[in-house]
């Protein structure tokens, strides 16, 4: 199952049109969403998950039109980690992490057993299921990031959108919740992240799509999105880059460009 857009502009208010975006998004493919504070990466995310209406243009699976699809259907197949999560009722973490299968539920129909063991098995994977039983208020940044992960891992959609994945995350949970989006790739789910850490993107992704201040869109191969010039003008500021134990790394410079 792909993930397409057919001349998609996002719509983010009192700001010009900017670039068109024409993409497939195919089965185990990474890619990473580039760009500064205010360009639209989480407002891209978003309706490419079906939570935001674009300005036009449209978003496709497998071919067909979001908006002609039942949301049941949608939900089945997207994943949404969010940057930020609002828990208005009270829920274990155990709960929360079985948010995950309701797409497959029918009305009124309980979780299975099932069910239960892979929000279990989900926990385990994030580390966190020595929290099973508390209540999600209760639980750090960190945590609560990782709950939000695990979730998305007992729905196993085709297609995960994942805002800031490492947010909130130390170096150790950062490492791991990269491995585990990369095991989901390799295992033929597409992943799509947007990101604030160059060096992130550069090691785990195999696709970049910048956005710039202006509206321009461009994407295309990793290696070839990352040029010096291209994200000097992204982030307005100097780089330099050097390749550390086989891996490509940028770092910024005391100057703006």
């Amino acid at each position: 199952m792909h993930l397409s857009t057919q001349e998609l502009v996002i719509d983010i208010p009192e700001r010009a049109d900017g670039s068109a975006l024409s993409l497939t998004i195919p089965p185990g493919s990474r890619w990473g969403i580039l760009g500064p504070n205010g360009t639209g990466k989480t407002t891209l995310l978003h309706t490419l998950a079906g939570l935001k209406a674009p300005r036009r243009g449209r978003v496709c699976l497998d071919g067909v039109p979001l908006g002609q699809l039942r949301r049941r259907h949608v939900a089945q197949h997207l994943g949404m980690v969010f940057q930020h999560h609002q828990d208005d009722f009270p829920a274990s973490v155990l709960e929360t992490a079985l948010i995950g299968r309701h797409p497959f539920l029918h009305l009124w129909q309980n979780e299975s057993a099932e069910d239960i063991q892979l929000a279990q098995q989900a926990l385990v994977r994030l580390g966190v299921d020595h929290l099973a039983a508390r209540s999600i208020a209760t639980l750090s940044g960190g945590e609560r990031q990782r709950v939000g992960i695990a979730t998305v891992l007992t729905q196993s959609p085709a297609v995960w959108l994942v805002d800031e994945p490492t947010n909130h995350l130390d170096l150790h949970h950062q490492m791991a919740v990269m491995a585990l989006l990369d095991e989901q790739a390799t295992s033929g789910h597409a992943v799509v992240m947007c990101l604030h850490d160059l060096n992130m993107a550069a090691r785990w992704c195999d696709y970049l799509l910048l956005l710039y201040p202006d509206g321009e869109v461009c994407w295309g191969e990793r290696d070839a999105m990352l040029s010096i010039p291209a994200l000097e003008r992204l982030y307005g500021q100097s780089l330099t880059s050097a390749i550390i134990d086989g891996v490509r790394v940028f770092v910024p410079l005391s100057s703006a460009v």
